[in-house]
């Protein structure tokens, strides 16, 4: 099996391609999976104005917890998870900290909106306490005046 190339390697390569090549690869990349083409989209048109793209987020993330299946918490738990995969892939494109703590910090007030036969199941708590835990984590290795803020907004989500 061939062994893929360095990150150091690839830049050395390209660094020597003309700019219709590097075109080309682009291209092809983006037409080889889906990943490749949001992530080049967000470098090429959202990269530029995060506060526009984590406003899209959240939208995007009250319009699915807005569809989510109440009536059974097995279907909603599906859902949630398939929210905060979106919301996982959405931020390592961005690759922000301080952007991830706000989503996530979104997530957790969603959910926290959801009834309570929902909030209350034991699967959805654990996966609440994970995210919060996780939030912490990345809230601590922010600038201290992020910090202060987004810890009292993490802290009014929970106390809710």
């Amino acid at each position: 099996m061939l062994k893929p190339a360095s990150l150091a390697e690839l830049k050395a390569e390209l660094q020597t391609l003309p700019q219709e090549e590097l075109l080309a690869i682009c291209l092809r990349l983006a037409r080889f999976k889906r990943d490749n083409k949001e992530l080049m989209g967000f470098l090429l048109f959202e990269a530029h104005d995060m506060d526009h793209y984590t406003q899209q987020i959240k939208e995007m993330m009250t319009l699915e917890f807005a569809n989510v299946n109440t009536s059974n918490v097995w279907f909603a738990k599906k859902t949630i998870r398939k929210i905060l995969r979106l919301v996982s892939k959405y931020a390592k494109y961005a690759g922000s900290k301080e952007l991830e703590a706000v989503l996530l910090i979104h997530f957790l007030e969603e959910i926290k909106q959801l009834p309570a036969h929902i909030t209350k199941a034991p699967i959805l708590e654990k996966l609440m306490a994970m995210q919060e835990k996780k939030t912490r984590k990345l809230i601590e290795s922010l600038h201290e005046d992020l910090q202060y803020d987004l810890q009292r907004q993490l802290d009014a989500v929970v106390q809710h």
